[in-house]
């Protein structure tokens, strides 16, 4: 079985959306990495002059490969990622070997048989 990783970056209002989204969509499961900063076009200052970075969430969906374009498609929807800049981005990476996904591959083949 082939599968592509989901790589989800989005504001922490759009995970509990986009997480939902995409278990209706297809994917399985979901790993979610919580307060990873980050950095836009431009640099935006607190009024002391500091650096502020924009706490984000990364959700890490490992998902089979023919249904990869639409559960990201639909996180794109679900968590408004083109509305306006800076909202999220999100990357379909493909997995060149996966290991413990004995029962999970197991569970796909038999609700969706091929």
């Amino acid at each position: 079985m082939e599968f592509k990783l989901l790589l989800i970056v989005v504001d922490s209002e759009r995970v509990d959306p986009v997480l939902e989204a995409v278990l209706e969509a297809g994917a399985t499961g979901a790993t979610l990495l919580s307060s990873a900063r980050g950095v836009g076009l431009s640099k935006r200052t607190t009024f002391l002059g500091l650096e502020l970075f924009q706490r984000r969430n990364i959700l890490l969906i490992l998902v089979d490969a023919t249904r990869a374009d639409h559960v990201l498609q639909v996180a794109e929807i679900a968590g408004q990622l083109d509305e306006t800049l800076g909202t999220g981005i999100a990357l379909q990476l493909p997995v060149e070997k996966a290991l413990g996904l004995t029962e999970h591959i197991r569970r796909l083949a038999q609700e969706h048989p091929e």
